[in-house]
């Protein structure tokens, strides 16, 4: 029995070894504001959106541009009087004609309408992927936080017990204590930092996220900086939900997408019904010799005549596309009601679920455990009893950081959620 419980020894050594050695030395604490700077900066899903910004403004010039004139010409290479090439004032002739393009029915305005609709797109693009990246990286700083809060938990029991081990160990030496009471503690000593090991690990994926999102290539330990107080957040008030509605309809990106998109094909409806209407084209010519009179000058004057193409195609298209992009818009403005109503049934639930008499509980709950290690310390209760509020002083621990991670992410997708921060909780 001795050499087992030198065995075990040696393993809980060993594993409380790696077990904090995992534990970031060299850490980066960044506050919300600071992490989104940092994420504005180098995100580079932001910066290939941005340059989208640029291509759309780019296609307003190029719709804005004439189109250019023309030029035609023609020059005898040979004939019976002159042969080749021959051009004096006597035998051979040249022609030449310069047109122009003029787009009728307002078609070059109508273009650079469409071109800014879709630069306005592309801006409102590029805020919703702002809006999500950002969401993304909130979350995964205060899900950091929240593993962080649990590995506290485990770390402090950790502490205490391992401090009661080495006092066994000394007293299983002169044989105050039996092996079964020591291997005991050990075990749950043992299971204190396999769940620690657990949070750990958690950890990984996000840092990896996190620093993704960041563009951050060191090793350091990213941390959020939070100094919101918990308290408050309990008792903070929020405005009404149809006002929170209209917020989210007038503000979040995807609904001025869909907006913007039934605008896109109204104006795509007047364009196509414009382009039904005939180009003219003017210009000038000259003709040496091959007109009724030498030198000839002359005025040129193109139209296709629309008899059988009227663009009834496209146009019953860009109808049809108006009907449907206003259904997408209906659908999005009613999954945007139901993302608004949903985020605040969640957090007043969770405002309910978490109150100050918790946070009086928690602290209370601190002091008992306290007392409760200087009571087994002192043979004041016995070591199956310590065990069992062991165990239900690290699951209340657990539940109460769960509750208030849930108002955390909480008010966070209620942010998220409306478009705008309603709870700051930096």
């Amino acid at each position: 029995m001795q050499k087992i419980t030198c065995l075990l020894s040696i393993i809980i050594f060993f594993f409380a070894e790696n077990v904090f050695a995992q534990i970031p030395v060299d850490t980066l604490q960044l506050s919300f504001p600071r992490a989104e700077k940092i994420f504005l900066q180098n995100n580079l899903s932001l910066l290939s959106s941005k340059y989208n910004i640029d291509v759309n403004k780019a296609l307003i010039q190029q719709a804005r541009l004439w189109d250019n004139p023309v030029l035609s010409t023609d020059q005898n290479i040979y004939d019976q009087q002159g042969g080749f090439f021959k051009h004096n004032g006597e035998t051979g002739t040249f022609y030449v004609q310069v047109m122009q393009l003029i787009r009728t029915a307002g078609k070059r305005n109508k273009a650079v309408q469409i071109a800014t609709d879709n630069t306005t797109i592309s801006q409102q693009q590029f805020e919703d992927v702002l809006r999500t990246l950002r969401y993304v990286l909130q979350n995964d700083l205060l899900e950091v936080n929240h593993l962080l809060k649990i590995k506290k938990v485990f770390v402090k029991e950790i502490e205490e017990v391992n401090k009661l081990v080495k006092g066994m160990d000394l007293q299983l030496q002169i044989g105050n204590v039996s092996v079964k009471d020591n291997l005991r503690i050990k075990a749950l000593l043992f299971s204190l930092q396999n769940e620690l090991v657990s949070a750990d690990a958690q950890l990984i994926p996000l840092q990896s996220e996190i620093k993704l999102l960041l563009n951050n290539n060191e090793t350091k330990f990213i941390a959020p900086f939070l100094e919101y107080k918990f308290g408050a957040l309990t008792t903070a008030p929020i405005p009404a939900t149809d006002s929170l509605i209209q917020l989210a309809l007038s503000g979040r990106p995807d609904a001025k997408i869909a907006q913007t998109s039934v605008a896109l094909q109204n104006h795509n409806l007047v364009y196509q019904k414009a382009l039904a209407k005939p180009d003219i084209s003017v210009g000038t010519e000259f003709d040496q010799r091959s007109s009724y009179a030498p030198n000839y000058v002359g005025l040129a004057v193109s139209l296709p005549l629309n008899i059988f193409n009227r663009n009834q195609g496209n146009i019953a298209a860009a109808k049809s596309t108006i009907q449907q992009q206003q259904a997408i818009t209906d659908q999005t403005f009613a999954k945007i009601k139901n993302d608004v109503q949903s985020a605040v049934t969640r957090f007043l639930f969770y405002q309910g679920v978490n109150n100050r008499q918790q946070l009086d509980f928690s602290q209370q709950y601190d002091a008992l455990f306290e007392n409760m290690l200087k009571s087994y310390e002192q043979r004041q209760m016995s070591l199956l009893e310590f065990i069992d509020f062991m165990d239900a002083y690290k699951d209340n621990k657990l539940k109460l950081v769960e509750q208030h991670n849930g108002l955390i992410h909480a008010i966070e997708d209620l942010n998220y959620a409306v478009g705008t921060d309603i709870i700051n909780l930096n």
